[in-house]
């Protein structure tokens, strides 16, 4: 079941707010898009329904649908009407098949591109391992490149058109110039992604976008989560309308992407969701060095690093590089289910980690779902309980103030995931540009 567009947040949380109506054909683009949204977040709708919902006349309905059925963007269709008596109703569907946006991954060990089609159907994915921060920027770039261009060949044998690519990089990220200016994860400082891959991808290459990885990724959840609404998922999200929620890279790095009231969170100069140095480590010899210099910074207390290092010494298969990560964490679940002493005392000290940190953030933005993504999803099913009651205890509202932690479905998808919708946002904005 979709969310029900009379709860739905206010536009979305996509970076660009609504195109500002000055004249008709503004008015026109952003009546357009409103349409669209509904379409996308409540699913088929009739004619008579959209009026509702958008408060329009019904004969603006019919001339906004015609434009977008002539655009290629939505279809109609006869409703489904299982033993029902009577002529079927029509209802307009989300279409677009022919056209996709594109997401791209630079993470610490692999780029993954992935191209979705406007109703979030996968049409193109590829994951390729490397190693980023010894490969330096440039081998990096040639190598994304590369990535790209098939992604793009493959797409154009289908029929499909890229209408744009986002790019998403950990780490602290200039939109405005397309640049990485830290990423300590990575080994890289100022460099200017978006140009150089321009320039990689000439003479005909995509609109491009440079997006934190954290950020991209929550926009991902954030759908998936409107997407969940209405459904009985055991954990009540169906009773939330959750529009105000952190969602938890879980990598070498630790990073945030807020959404409060629908919208995503960037902060004055776009650095917001940098938790990942929080300082929460212990005092003494015991705090880590972080990857930015710092000692005890959060991400040296949760990240995959810290579990890996907990769980096996150097030398143990989980640590071996060569082998996929998820491989590696399956590994590390079938110690836990074993009743392995060091791997389950690992878990128990991660989680307790995990819960004070996101107890931290619970208390500041107070929102209505924390979720876990990276490696969290493989192997968070076997900390979640302890991070609940971590939580619930320190969080100074009662009941942690409504805050329910869950762990991600898109896993190591979700940033490629997000900056393929974030690529597609561009539809939404003004549909009669397509």
């Amino acid at each position: 079941m979709k969310a029900d567009p009379r709860t739905a947040a206010p536009a979305n949380a996509a970076p660009s707010g609504p195109a500002q109506p000055r004249d008709r054909r503004s008015i026109r683009r952003t009546n357009l898009g409103v349409v669209l949204r509904i379409l996308r977040d409540a699913g088929p709708r009739s004619r008579a329904q959209l009026a509702g919902d958008t408060g329009l006349p019904k004969p603006t309905i019919t001339s906004l649908v015609a434009e977008l059925v002539s655009l290629g963007l939505v279809s109609e269709g006869p409703a489904q009407r299982e033993g029902a008596v009577g002529r079927p109703g029509t209802l307009v569907h989300l279409d677009g098949r022919d056209i996709c946006g594109i997401g791209v991954e630079i993470s610490t060990s692999y780029v993954y591109v992935l191209a979705l089609g406007l109703t979030g159907d996968i049409a193109y994915e590829q994951r390729s391992a490397i190693d980023v921060a010894s490969a330096g920027s440039d081998a990096v770039l040639d190598h994304t490149a590369r990535s790209v261009q098939a992604c793009v060949a493959a797409l154009e044998q289908d029929g499909k058109r890229p209408i744009g690519l986002t790019l998403a990089v950990p780490g602290v990220v200039d939109r405005s110039l397309g640049a990485v200016e830290y990423a300590p994860a990575l080994g890289w400082r100022n460099v200017p992604v978006a140009e150089e891959l321009l320039a990689r991808l000439a003479p005909a290459p995509p609109r491009l976008t440079v997006e934190n990885d954290a950020k991209a990724g929550a926009m991902a959840e954030y759908l998936r989560v409107q997407d969940m609404a209405g459904q009985d998922t055991g954990v009540g999200v169906h009773d939330m309308g959750v529009h105000d929620m952190v969602c938890i890279t879980g990598e070498r790095g630790i990073g945030a992407g807020i959404i409060s009231d629908g919208r995503l969170l960037r902060g004055r100069s776009g650095f917001a969701g940098e938790v990942g140095h929080m300082p929460l480590g212990p005092r003494g010899s015991e705090r880590r060095v972080c990857v930015c210099g710092r000692h005890g910074c959060w991400e040296t207390m949760v990240g995959l690093d810290a579990i890996l290092r907990l769980a096996a010494d150097e030398g143990d298969e989980i640590h071996d590089a060569t082998v996929e990560l998820e491989t590696r964490l399956a590994e590390l679940h079938r110690r836990a289910e074993d009743g392995d002493p060091r791997t389950l005392e690992a878990l128990d000290r991660v989680a307790d980690d995990l819960g004070l940190g996101i107890a931290v953030l619970a208390d500041v933005l107070n929102p209505g779902v924390v979720v876990l993504g990276g490696y969290f999803t493989h192997i968070g099913d076997l900390m979640l309980d302890r991070v609940r009651h971590v939580v619930r205890d320190r969080v100074m509202a009662p009941d942690a103030g409504g805050c329910e932690v869950l762990l991600s479905t898109l896993g190591f998808t979700a940033a490629a995931r997000g900056g393929a919708h974030l690529a597609l946002d561009a539809v939404y904005q003004d549909p009669s540009a397509v």
